[in-house]
C-alpha cells in the first residue's frame, strides 16, 4: 500500500467525522421538508458559497483540469468554457437575483411561477423539467464515482487488499470497486444530515483543500527553481490562433496522440463554439442541480448574488494553485510518474501519480481527504438536488401532498439510496472523466439551453414550448453520441436549433399562459427581455414603471467579470511559473476590474 500509517489515520479520521456530522444534524435536518432541502434558507451567503465552490473542487474534475494543464498549459485555461464556468458571472451580476425572487425550492417548482399550475403543458413542462434533473444528476454521479476510483487505485493497489476480498475483480473495473465503496460512504451522511449537513462538510473540505493546494504549489514552484519546464513552443501563452500548433514530439511524444484524440487541434473552431454554446447556456441560468439548490437556499435575493459572486474569488486561485502545481510536478518528472492502465497511458492519473512521488508523509493524508472530500462534496449535493426532485416534485405533488415529516423524511432516505445507486450503476458503464463530461455539458446540455433562455426572456413562451424544446433537445442528446464520432460539442449547434424549432413550434400551438401568471411573474422577478406587453399591462394595474433598464449595466459588468475570473485564473499559475511581468499586469488588470465593479455592480444589488 502506498500510504504511511499516519496518512492512512488522517483520512479515516476525516470519512468518520464526516458520518458523525450526518447523525449529529440528522434531528435539524428533520424539522420539515425546507429544512432538509434548503436549510431553512438560514444559511449564510459566505457559507453557501464556500459550499459552491467547494462542490466544483471537485475530484473528477481537478484530475481533468490537471491533465488539460499539462498538455496544453497556460491555453488550458479556455477549455472549462465547455460547462461554461463563466456562466457563474451572469449569475452573479443579475440572474441569481431573479431566480432567488421566485421563493420556490426547486427549478420544477419555479416554473409554476412562470407557468402557472394548471394545464397540460403546465403538466408536461413540470414532467420533463424533473426528467432532465434526474437524468443530470445522475450523469453527475456517474462522473464523480469514475474520477474516485481512478483516484483511489494509485493509493491503494488491488493486490494490497484482494487477499481480504471474498470475490474477484477484473483489472478495468477495479475503479468502480473503490468508487462503490466510497460512494456509499457518502451517501450515508448526505442522506442523513441534508443540505445543512452537506453544506458544512464543504465548508470542512475548502479550508482542507485550500492548505494543501497552497502546500503543493509551493512544492512546485520550488522544485522549478533553477530548472526549465521541456515545452512545446507556445504552452507558456495563454493566447492561440486558428489552430492548437503545439507539437510534443522533442518532448513527450506520447501527448500528441492525446491532443488528436481530444479533439482540440482546431482551437479556433472549437473555441468559438464554446463561446457560442457558452453564452446561451449562460443566458438559460443554472442547470437543475447542486449549483441551482444553493441560490435556492440563501436568505435573500441580494445574498443569491454576492455567493454566485464569490465562488469565483475563492475556488479559482485555490484551485489552479494546485492544478498547475501537478501540471509542473508532471512535466518536470514525467518519467518517474506510473500513468499505466488496461488501455494504455493515462493522464488523468498525473494528479494521484504525482501526489504518490512529491507529497510528504501526513501531507499525503490530508490531500487524500481533501480529495476524496471533494468527490463526497459534489456527489452529496447532486444527491441532494436529486433527491428534492423526487420528493418535492414527483412524490409530495402527485402522490401524497398532505405527507407528514416522518414520511417526507423516509421518502427523501429511499429516494437518496435509490439515486446513488443508479448513478453507481451507470458509473460502471463509463470509459472516462472526459468522455463524460463532454456528453454533459455538450449534449445533454445542448437539449436544455433553447427552452430555458426563451422561458426569461419572452412572454409569449409558454409551458407547451418549453416541453416540446426540452424533448425535442433532450432525446437527440441521447441518441447523437451513438451515430456521431466526433467531439460532442461540434453537434450542439443542430441540438439547439432542434430544441429552438421544438420551442417555437409548441409555443406557438397553444394559446400564451394565464395573464395574471405572467403579471405576478414580472412584478416579482422584473426581467428584462421581450416583456413588453405584460410590463405595460403591470404598470397600468399598479401605475409605477417597472421597467427594468439594467439590461447594459448587467451586460457591462458580465464583460468586466469574464476579464476579472480570467485574471483569477491566471494569477496562480503566473506565480508558479514566476511569470513577473505578466503576473504584475494581471494584478493591475483586476485590481481595475474590482474598483469599476464595486461601484457598478456591489453598490447596486437590490432585492
Amino acid at each position: 500500500m502506498s500510504l504511511s500509517n499516519i496518512d492512512i489515520i488522517v483520512v479515516l479520521v476525516y470519512l468518520i467525522t464526516m458520518i458523525l456530522l450526518g447523525f449529529i444534524l440528522k434531528k435539524r435536518a428533520q424539522r420539515n421538508k425546507e429544512s432538509y432541502l434548503l436549510g431553512g434558507k438560514k444559511i449564510p451567503w459566505y457559507m453557501l458559497g464556500m459550499s459552491n465552490a467547494s462542490d466544483m473542487f471537485d475530484i473528477s474534475g481537478t484530475m481533468w483540469m490537471v491533465t488539460l494543464a499539462f498538455v496544453y498549459g497556460l491555453k488550458s485555461i479556455w477549455i472549462p468554457w465547455l460547462w461554461p464556468v463563466f456562466n457563474q458571472i451572469f449569475l452573479m451580476m443579475y440572474l441569481s437575483i431573479w431566480l432567488r425572487r421566485s421563493n420556490a425550492t426547486t427549478g420544477a417548482e419555479w416554473l409554476s411561477t412562470r407557468f402557472g399550475l394548471i394545464g397540460q403543458g403546465v403538466r408536461a413542462s413540470h414532467a420533463i423539467v424533473v426528467i432532465f434533473a434526474l437524468i443530470s444528476c445522475l450523469g453527475f454521479l456517474a462522473y464523480g464515482f469514475i474520477g474516485l476510483g481512478k483516484f483511489v487505485e494509485i493509493f491503494v493497489p488491488w493486490e494490497s487488499i484482494s487477499p481480504y476480498i471474498p470475490f474477484t475483480v477484473a483489472p478495468s473495473f477495479v475503479p468502480h470497486f473503490y468508487g462503490i465503496v466510497f460512494s456509499v460512504i457518502t451517501m450515508m451522511y448526505a442522506i442523513m444530515g441534508g443540505m445543512t449537513s452537506i453544506v458544512i462538510g464543504d465548508v470542512v473540505k475548502y479550508v482542507i483543500m485550500s492548505v494543501a493546494a497552497i502546500v503543493i504549489a509551493g512544492i512546485a514552484a520550488d522544485r522549478l527553481v533553477g530548472q526549465e519546464l521541456s515545452v512545446p513552443e507556445g504552452w507558456l501563452n495563454p493566447f492561440f490562433g486558428w489552430r492548437l500548433d503545439l507539437d510534443w514530439t522533442a518532448h513527450i511524444a506520447e501527448v500528441n496522440q492525446k491532443i488528436k484524440d481530444d479533439g482540440f487541434t482546431l482551437f479556433g473552431i472549437f473555441f468559438m463554439m464554446m463561446l457560442f454554446k457558452g453564452v446561451f447556456a449562460s443566458l438559460a441560468g443554472p442547470a437543475p442541480n447542486y449549483d441551482m439548490q444553493k441560490i435556492l437556499s440563501t436568505k435573500s435575493p441580494k445574498d443569491a448574488a454576492k455567493m454566485s459572486g464569490l465562488v469565483s474569488v475563492i475556488l479559482l486561485p485555490i484551485r489552479y494553485s494546485m492544478i498547475m502545481g501537478f501540471a509542473v510536478l508532471g512535466i518536470l518528472y514525467y518519467d518517474q510518474l506510473d500513468l499505466s492502465s488496461a488501455t494504455g497511458v493515462d493522464f488523468e492519473k498525473i494528479l494521484p501519480a504525482a501526489i504518490v512521488q512529491f507529497v510528504p508523509v501526513g501531507l499525503t493524508g490530508l490531500l487524500l481527504a481533501g480529495l476524496l472530500a471533494a468527490f463526497m462534496g459534489t456527489f452529496a449535493g447532486t444527491l441532494n438536488a436529486a433527491q428534492a426532485y423526487i420528493v418535492n416534485d414527483i412524490y409530495l405533488k402527485y402522490f401524497k401532498s398532505d405527507a407528514s415529516n416522518i414520511e417526507v423524511r423516509n421518502m427523501n432516505y429511499l429516494s437518496g439510496i435509490v439515486v446513488a445507486l443508479m448513478g453507481v450503476v451507470l458509473g460502471l458503464f463509463v470509459k472516462d472523466v472526459n468522455s463524460i463530461l463532454q456528453w454533459i455539458v455538450s449534449a445533454l446540455y445542448g437539449g436544455y439551453i433553447a427552452a430555458n433562455v426563451l422561458k426569461w426572456h419572452w412572454w409569449r413562451f409558454n409551458a407547451n414550448g418549453f416541453f416540446w424544446g426540452m424533448l425535442a433537445g433532450i432525446v437527440p442528446a441521447l441518441i447523437f453520441p451513438v451515430f456521431f464520432d466526433t467531439l460532442d460539442l461540434y453537434y450542439f449547434p443542430l441540438l439547439f436549433l432542434i430544441s429552438f424549432l421544438g420551442c417555437i413550434i409548441g409555443t406557438y400551438a397553444a394559446p400564451p399562459s394565464d395573464m395574471e401568471v405572467l403579471k405576478n411573474f414580472y412584478r416579482t422577478v422584473k426581467p428584462w427581455g421581450l416583456w413588453k406587453p405584460i410590463r405595460k399591462a403591470v404598470e397600468e394595474e399598479d401605475g409605477i414603471e417597472l421597467r427594468n433598464k439594467n439590461f447594459g449595466r448587467d451586460m457591462f459588468n458580465i464583460v468586466l467579470g469574464i476579464i476579472g475570473q480570467l485574471c483569477l485564473t491566471l494569477l496562480p499559475m503566473y506565480l508558479i511559473l514566476k511569470a513577473q511581468i505578466p503576473l504584475y499586469l494581471t494584478v493591475l488588470i483586476l485590481v481595475i476590474i474590482i474598483a469599476v465593479l464595486k461601484k457598478t455592480w456591489w453598490e447596486k444589488l437590490e432585492n
